[in-house]
């Protein structure tokens, strides 16, 4: 039997109130990539309320780990794994 290519996982913002389930990722796609597709399909805020320019960090709250952006999916989040996007403010 094939492997999957793809994987699925519970997506959240820190505060729990915005949740989805992020479906066929694939496995070689970076963190990285997935930030940048994950925050407009969450609708999360690109601004903070002073208007500076937000970040997300991806925390694996299943594994208890930060990803970073170039890791690959595959090598960083299991099937039904619970991610947490926590916003950064870039400092301008």
């Amino acid at each position: 039997m094939a492997q999957p290519q793809t994987i699925s996982f519970l997506a959240s913002d820190v505060s729990g109130q915005k949740k989805a389930i992020i479906d066929d990722v694939p496995l070689d796609a970076t963190i990285g990539e997935l930030i940048q597709s994950v925050i407009p399909k969450m609708d999360l805020p690109r601004n903070d309320i002073e208007g500076r320019t937000l970040t997300y960090h991806p925390l694996n709250e299943t594994a208890g780990r930060h990803l970073q952006a170039l890791e690959k999916i595959g090598d960083s989040i299991q099937y039904q794994d619970n991610v947490v996007f926590l916003p950064n403010v870039d400092a301008g």
